[in-house]
């Protein structure tokens, strides 16, 4: 028996999923645990990585830490994404992580990311062919799935908190700042030129501000905790996700914070980090959108157990 943990280090948050893996290669998750630490708070042009949040996320670290530490027989991998891919003092915060903690992090390109996404979505749920799209704080994934084929993908330098801050999309929004972060957003995603034979697929959304949607969904569904719907799965209209982000526009942070299953700690990130979702619908006549709650980790997991099996 082998305990495989995953530690996935965005932008927004840490997340740990340890899963236990017998000899036959089926598994089991044991433990699960994510913390907020926005590590690319206010990163500015000068992309470094600011005291504030490294030392949240070293703090975090050694949370996980004093929880896998305890478990025998365990193989980890840990990854870092957009935040520190981008980062200027990137082996300075490396070199600290493993000082502190320990733990030797693994800075995965964004065609990485991409395909880990489609490792763990293609794996979860009957996709053959779609459109797959993670947003996260620093950077969104675009995966083409071809016959079940990883057929094309990129990774994007656009994401909730670089949109939120950097066009003051945090709090109140003035509609030149929404219109700015648009237009931004919409040349980068405009940029992939293969999006445009992708008009009329399923699109299939993970990452922490497009759950967020179903989730708010569900909460409208029933006000009952123990019968809320699993995520995973879920289908929603493009109409009813257009209305929701026109309503979260309208609304200040405190009013965003009022919205059950839209969590506190994503109320002032949320509207740009629904700025890619909306102009990719927008843009490729996208009727239904399919929410996965498995991704990056879960794709680490099946490529573990892929090559395990050779």
């Amino acid at each position: 028996m082998l305990n495989l943990v995953v530690i996935d280090l965005g932008s927004n948050s840490v997340r740990m999923k340890i899963s236990e893996i017998d000899n036959y290669g089926s598994f089991n998750v044991i433990g699960y645990q994510k913390e907020y630490v926005r590590l690319s708070e206010n990163m500015g042009k000068e992309k470094t990585l600011k005291k504030e949040p490294v030392e949240r996320t070293i703090k975090a670290l050694k949370k996980f830490k004093s929880r896998y530490s305890k478990l025998e027989n365990t193989k980890i991998r840990a990854v870092a994404t957009a935040a520190v891919r981008q980062a200027a003092n990137q082996k300075e915060f490396l070199d600290l992580v493993e000082k502190e903690v320990g733990l030797k992090l693994e800075v995965i390109a964004g065609t990485t990311e991409a395909y880990l996404d489609y490792l763990g979505v293609v794996n979860t749920l009957p996709v053959k062919n779609g459109l797959i799209m993670d947003t996260g704080g620093a950077s969104t994934e675009l995966v083409w799935v071809n016959n079940g084929k990883c057929c094309e993908r990129v990774s994007l330098p656009i994401g909730a908190v670089l949109l939120s801050q950097n066009f003051n999309l945090t709090d109140e929004i003035k509609a030149s700042d929404l219109y700015q972060a648009m237009n931004l957003a919409g040349r980068t995603i405009s940029s992939t030129n293969w999006l445009s034979k992708v008009h009329n697929l399923p699109l299939i959304v993970l990452g922490g501000s497009n759950r967020t949607i179903a989730k708010i969904h569900r909460r409208e569904m029933t006000t009952n905790v123990d019968d809320l719907p699993d995520i995973h799965g879920m289908h929603l209209s493009t109409q009813y996700i257009f209305d929701l982000i026109t309503k979260l526009i309208s609304l200040d942070k405190e009013g965003r914070t009022q919205i059950p299953g839209l969590s506190k700690s994503r109320a002032d990130v949320i509207v740009g980090g629904l700025i890619p979702l909306s102009i990719v619908l927008r843009n490729l006549q996208i009727g239904e959108v399919i929410f996965s709650n498995h991704g990056l980790r879960d794709g680490l997991l099946y490529e573990f157990l892929a090559k395990r099996t050779i």
